[in-house]
């Protein structure tokens, strides 16, 4: 089902992430504090503008708040947008799945769901392809050294084995990996390359990194650790950098992007 994740052909990749409460986009720190941003699809439009490749929308409140996943801002989006997006929040059952699809989505992500139905990972590969999910993990070091798998916008912890959890993902089916340490959001400090490292040249999925950007240097140590895309937030919702900026310091440092035409 897998193909080597470092083929010649692939490049990485620039995500905006925008996490959406009650319809706003919103950024914290720690996955509390937030603060809105924006409309989505106004920061939407503005980041294909400058060269994103991908968009994220995760509807933060849903797991927690059990509110419907707003298709509507899905509908809007895909009308407005040329570059794929995923989207998650919410996700419970294939009926949700298919809804997803059918507004617009490129891409389902699934976390907390994914914990509680994993087998909802392999009914998506097969019925979309493994292309079409994406499972995020939340992994926050505790203050003991242990990596723990949390849950439900990033509130309760699991008791699922962090390095277990990767592999089941894998074998499941699940066609990328998105990647958050929970310790390093919203804090500036960079990626945990630490646990980047881990995903050599042979993972056999594609990995997001998020959790920590501040600046272009950044994205270039998460991508030379092993990640195939990065992802953020803050710096470009509060535009310190634009994903223009991020590419062509990342074009300077030898790492292949793809450029607006």
């Amino acid at each position: 089902m897998f193909v080597n994740k470092h083929n010649s052909d692939l490049t990485a990749r620039i995500i905006p992430c925008l996490d959406v409460a009650a319809g706003r986009v919103v950024k914290g720190t720690n996955f509390k504090q937030l603060v809105d941003m924006g409309d989505p699809v106004t920061l939407a439009k503005k980041y294909e503008r400058q060269g994103a490749d991908e968009l994220v929308f995760l509807d933060i409140k849903a797991s927690v708040d059990k509110q419907p996943s707003a298709l509507a801002m899905v509908r809007d989006v895909a009308m407005n947008l040329s570059i794929p997006f995923a989207v998650g929040g919410g996700i419970k059952t294939m009926d949700d799945v298919h809804r997803f699809f059918h507004a617009g989505a490129d891409k389902v992500t699934l976390n907390t769901m994914a914990v509680a139905q994993p087998e909802l990972i392999n009914q998506i590969a097969t019925q979309y392809g493994s292309q079409s999910i994406v499972v995020a993990i939340d992994v926050n070091r505790e203050a003991n050294g242990d990596l723990a798998v949390y849950t439900h916008g990033g509130s309760q912890r699991s008791a699922l084995d962090y390095r277990l959890w990767l592999q089941e993902v894998v074998d499941r089916g699940a066609g990328e990996i998105l990647l958050t340490a929970m310790h390093k959001d919203g804090t500036g400090s960079g990626f945990d390359c630490d646990l980047l490292a881990d995903f050599g040249p042979d993972y056999p999925i594609q990995v997001i990194a998020s959790g920590g950007a501040n600046k272009p240097e950044d994205f270039y140590d998460a991508i030379k650790a092993g990640a195939d895309a990065v992802l953020a937030a803050g710096i470009f919702h509060r535009d310190e950098y634009t994903v223009a900026d991020i590419k062509e310091y990342l074009i300077i440092k030898n790492i292949h992007m793809r450029t607006i035409l």
